[in-house]
């Protein structure tokens, strides 16, 4: 027999077993004689194919093995085989040296490092550092701190993210979309041009140094990527979020607060106490394309006293997620704490609700790292400074609303 016909065999002498069992079970009785008879012969059977399926088995596979070729012919590599190899920042030949530079300092570096680490083609993404520079981090530790950043910022996680090899990027916008008429039989055309503005996103400089000890450094142990990676995108991420919400577009990007239009206003005397109808009157403020994917924005302090909001059938306005990792809810619209959000008071913005994807972030490209080697040397310290370049700016502010508390 094959192994798949013993295996046939052996499942229908189980099957057998089990309607001896299921039969004495149904009479609720014990097995009698015949009936144990019966079951140790099966069982005995069973076994006994299990055996030689096990054997069959481990024949096979040695067979299968014997008749392997003892030798495996010898392939010539075709010239290009190495085009998909990674280059430039992307390849591990960068990464190794770019981390020797910030363990050991430059003076560690052979010379095949340097010329990988000062390439032309590599150092031209950076336009606009100083001339004693640093060097463009790898590919892979960008995306590193650029996960993080999404981590630690909200509006990265709702807004729309782009990078641009250029200091400035401009993008037009369509505040006219133009009409169309009904025509009777042979009618004119009526003309109708949509309008065009232009929206430019620049290139904000933002920077730090953190400092790590010379021990802590030198310990190989101690991974220096992840550490920096994780202190520069905690802090950059807190630098972002704050511009993102609430900049004055003054050598930093525009805020989503101070670019989007009034909604609705509260009544007066109400200044902290907000109402139900309130988020009605700022949910429908919104034109309705833009609610399909419009979600609130509000610090903890006023997402708290949202909380304990109720309708007119005492009912809580706020809706608690369904499952772990979805967002709580108001009117079935998501809601997202951003501490950077003004608070409750008079004449604030605190709430804002509208489709966040029309904020655009522009990611200068390239983000660029140097090692501070004398300024904490007494300290026994190294320092790492790294900086980006950036902007954000909503650039459609019909696409957010916020609600205004009214003035003393």
């Amino acid at each position: 027999m094959t192994i798949i016909e013993m295996r046939e065999n052996r499942a229908n002498l189980v099957n057998q077993a089990r309607e001896l069992v299921t039969n004495a079970e149904k009479e609720k009785r014990d097995f009698n004689q015949e009936d144990q008879q019966q079951y140790d012969r099966i069982m005995k059977e069973v076994d006994e194919l299990k055996n030689k399926i096990d054997r069959e088995e481990k024949l096979s596979a040695l067979e299968n093995d014997l008749n392997e070729p003892v030798n495996q012919p010898h392939k010539t590599q075709p010239k290009d085989q190495n085009k998909n190899q990674k280059q430039g920042r992307a390849s591990d030949e960068y990464k190794n040296a770019f981390w020797q530079v910030f363990r050991n300092g430059k003076e560690s570096l052979n010379h095949e490092q340097v010329n990988l680490l000062m390439d032309p083609q590599i150092r031209n993404l950076a336009v606009g550092t100083d001339a004693n520079g640093g060097y463009l981090v790898p590919d892979e530790f960008e995306r590193q701190i650029i996960k993080g950043l999404e981590e630690q910022n909200i509006m990265r996680q709702l807004a729309t993210v782009i990078t641009t090899s250029s200091g400035a990027r401009e993008i037009p916008v369509e505040t006219d979309y133009g009409t169309a008429n009904w025509m009777g039989e042979k009618e004119q055309y009526t003309e109708s041009e949509a309008t065009f503005d232009q929206e430019t996103l620049n290139a904000y400089k933002a920077g730090t140094i953190i400092k790590v000890s010379e021990e802590l450094l030198n310990d190989s142990a101690f991974s220096i990527d992840n550490y920096v990676a994780g202190a520069f995108a905690k802090r950059f991420g807190n630098l972002e979020e704050a511009a993102f919400v609430n900049g004055d577009g003054s050598n930093k990007p525009t805020g989503v607060v101070q670019s989007a239009q009034v909604g609705h206003t509260t009544v007066a005397g109400q200044v902290d106490g907000l109402i139900a109808d309130d988020f009605i009157e700022l949910f429908h403020s919104l034109k309705r394309p833009y609610r399909r994917n419009a979600s609130f924005l509000a610090n903890d302090g006023t997402v708290k006293a949202v909380r304990k909001i109720k309708d007119n059938d005492g009912q809580y306005i706020w809706q608690p997620g369904l499952q772990a990792g979805e967002p709580d809810r108001i009117l079935a619209r998501p809601v997202y704490v951003a501490d950077d959000m003004p608070a409750l008071g008079a004449g604030n913005k605190p709430i804002a609700f509208g489709d966040y994807s029309y904020y655009w972030i522009a990611d200068r490209q390239g983000r660029v790292m140097q090692r501070l080697n004398e300024l904490y040397a007494a300290t026994g310290q190294v320092g790492f400074r790294m900086f980006e370049r950036l902007d954000g700016k909503l650039i459609l502010p019909e696409a957010v609303r916020v609600l205004q508390s009214a003035s003393e």
